[in-house]
């Protein structure tokens, strides 16, 4: 249910504008960083709703729409900086030397809107008529809630503020002591199993715990069978008699093998979804074009049900193909594809409507199901990039001499950074509208502010690249040093692309994990019939495709937010002390995004994350036990308390 706020309130104003655009270029420039060192971004909608209420507090006469409005904007910095997931790629296969600032900038821009459009009438379908429990969004929420309800000193809310504290510097704590090196930051083993290897690990991090923690026991229990058929099944299989050591035969057959398994998997139940969710989307539409009729017929809407009207959502939709296809045209010339512009128009005109349509829904789908910071949306690039290289090679392959085959790479990625950059913020624009829904805010405004912010993004990503660039490099790009970033999805899909246009693509992994797909999906629909738990295929498909030092915390917090609930339901107020364990799992992932804003900062006035270090390297070992103790610790000592909170306040 939504709670409609008054007319009369702030929401969208200039200061809501501004402060949230300040925090999408400092979040993004933090977010391109760790998305190209380790392939992952953080979710900025929570830690900007912490900070939009401490600067807006200090203004006076803020509101909780207004703050909400501040963390919409400033979540589209990690949508827009996740585009380092693709743009990488150009410099690697060689066809950037450096980065086009105009060019980069408009890619970004016109596919992040374009999200924001697709995503509109998906508000209905996967929000308003759907039990996705949209972890981050809620925890968005309930941050908002508490923080808004202090301020007028309700006794309950004093208690859950405090419990998001307490979480916050639990998270940033530990934070704290990895970057010092102190307590490490993952800890995995690879070991012989039968003839090949398997692997099982953790990410040490208080936040992925706690993301466990909101998704919810059934999402768990998928991701681990996901996590056993690809580390303990798959990946023994697929490397029995491989020479080399265990760890580089582990790190080649995950990354080369069982990733596209996973990407087979993922694309069959994200087509089943895309199925089962067809009828929503089509009310979706209904919902929309009802609005409209009323509006014209002059009848009251009520605000919270009020989305950006149909007429605009087509029109600026229809208009965003202009700058579109002028950016195609100018990236084909000189090319063995500028004599053909009608034919790469039509493709490029159906490619990025049907495929962003069809990634718009899965990746929404996906953040409902596990939340945006744990959604695969580099799972969703490589579908994007594999059905794009099979389109190109199918209409321009056989044209073009082997030895000119790196323009059609280059498009083939051109092509999926439209896509992708709709993927991404539709990814993160369900989760902001579910925020918004739990705290009554009017729908089209928060899709204004994340027009506003998906372009704050668009602007200052560019130059934040282009520097890491020049300073890093990016491994397997050409004169890469030793110190390149990984950009680990951007090599994955120039590696697809060049596989699928050189024709040394691995088409029987994508059928095994469509067979698993099928499979996962037969299941889960008897479980559904027979009325049992359920087991989410595309949450087995993460399990596959994701590291297992990400699927393995996740699903811990999950049977740890398990066992709360079940406390709860012995306690005198059950709603209440459930409640406050959500918070407390939002406070941790709070902490952790937070200092992982202080680290990048850190790191970028130091130059190595090594220098921050207060040990050396010999002090690994002993690094892995404190981490293992430590976090062990913070989590008994933070849930006790949180008990004790819960049953005397």
């Amino acid at each position: 249910m939504s709670s409609a706020a008054p007319v009369n309130l702030r929401e969208l104003t200039l200061r809501s504008i501004v402060v949230g655009g300040l925090l999408t270029f400092l979040f993004t420039a933090a977010n391109v960083y760790f998305g190209l060192r380790v392939g992952l971004t953080f979710s900025t909608a929570i830690p900007a709703a912490v900070i939009s209420m401490a600067v807006l507090r200090t203004l006076g006469g803020s509101t909780i729409i207004e703050n909400n409005i501040v963390q919409t904007i400033g979540s589209a910095a990690g949508a827009v900086a996740t585009m380092v997931f693709v743009l990488p790629g150009f410099v690697i296969v060689g066809w950037w030397t450096k980065i086009p600032y105009w060019e980069t900038m408009l890619v970004c821009a016109t596919g992040g809107v374009l999200g924001v459009m697709l995503s509109v009438p998906m508000r209905r379908a996967l929000v308003v008529d759907s039990d996705l429990p949209y972890p981050e969004g809620v925890a968005g929420a309930e941050i908002l809630k508490v923080g808004m309800a202090d301020a007028e000193g309700a006794r309950e809310n004093k208690a859950g503020l405090a419990t998001i504290v307490l979480g916050a510097l639990a998270g940033a704590g530990f934070g704290l002591l990895t970057t010092l090196r102190l307590a490490a930051g993952e800890v995995a083993r690879v070991f012989t199993l039968g003839a090949g290897v398997g692997t099982l690990g953790a990410s040490l991090s208080l936040g992925l715990i706690a993301i466990g923690h909101l998704i919810g026991l059934a999402t768990g229990v998928a991701m681990f069978a996901g996590l056993v058929i690809g580390k303990l099944v798959l990946l023994p299989y697929l490397s029995a008699g491989l020479p080399g050591s265990p760890d580089e035969v582990a790190a080649a057959v995950l990354g080369q093998q069982v990733r596209f398994v996973g990407a087979g998997a993922m694309a069959v139940a994200a087509l089943w979804s895309l199925v089962r969710i067809a009828g929503s989307i089509v009310r979706g539409l209904v919902g929309i074009a009802a609005t409209a009729r009323a509006r014209k017929a002059g009848e009251a809407i009520v605000l919270t049900e009020r989305d950006l009207p149909g007429g605009w959502v087509l029109g600026v939709s229809a208009a965003l193909f202009g700058p579109i296809l002028w950016l195609i045209w100018q990236f084909v010339q000189g090319g063995p594809l500028a004599g053909s512009i009608p034919a790469v128009f039509a493709l490029s005109l159906v490619f990025i409507v049907v495929v962003g349509i069809f990634t718009a829904v899965v990746t929404g789908y996906m953040a409902g199901l596990v939340g945006t910071s744990n959604s695969p949306v580099s799972g969703v690039g490589i579908l994007a990039i594999l059905i794009a290289s099979v389109l190109i090679a199918a209409m321009f392959g056989g044209s073009v001499a082997p030895a000119d085959k790196a323009p059609l790479i280059a498009f083939a990625l051109f092509l999926v950074s439209f896509v992708f950059g709709i993927a991404i913020v539709a990814n993160d624009n369900l989760q902001d509208l579910k925020t918004g829904q739990l705290v009554g805010s009017t729908p089209w405004k928060q899709q204004v502010a994340l027009i506003i912010g998906v372009i704050a993004g668009s602007l200052v990503l560019p130059p934040i690249l282009q520097l890491l660039a020049t300073t890093f490099g990016f491994a397997g790009a050409p004169g890469a040093g030793p110190n390149a970033l990984a950009a680990p999805q951007a090599s994955l899909f120039a590696a697809i692309a060049q596989g699928v246009l050189g024709g040394s693509m691995r088409w029987d992994l994508i059928v095994m994990g469509a067979a698993i797909g099928a499979v996962a999906v037969a299941l889960d629909e008897a479980l559904r019939a027979s009325g049992k738990p359920r087991l989410p295929p595309l949450a087995v498909a993460m399990g596959i495709y994701l590291p297992v030092t990400l699927v393995l915390p996740a699903v811990i917090g999950t049977v740890i937010g398990h066992l709360w609930n079940r406390m709860s339901q012995r306690t005198a107020r059950p709603e209440f002390t459930e409640r406050l364990g959500v918070l407390l799992a939002t406070g941790l992932v709070v902490g952790d995004s937070l200092w992982g804003l202080v680290f990048a900062g850190a790191v970028g006035a130091v130059g190595d994350p090594a220098k921050l270090a207060v040990v050396g390297d010999g002090f690994a070992p002993t690094a892995e036990w404190i981490g293992l103790a430590a976090m062990g610790a913070l989590l008994w000592l933070t849930y006790a308390r949180t008990r004790q909170r819960a049953l005397t306040s």
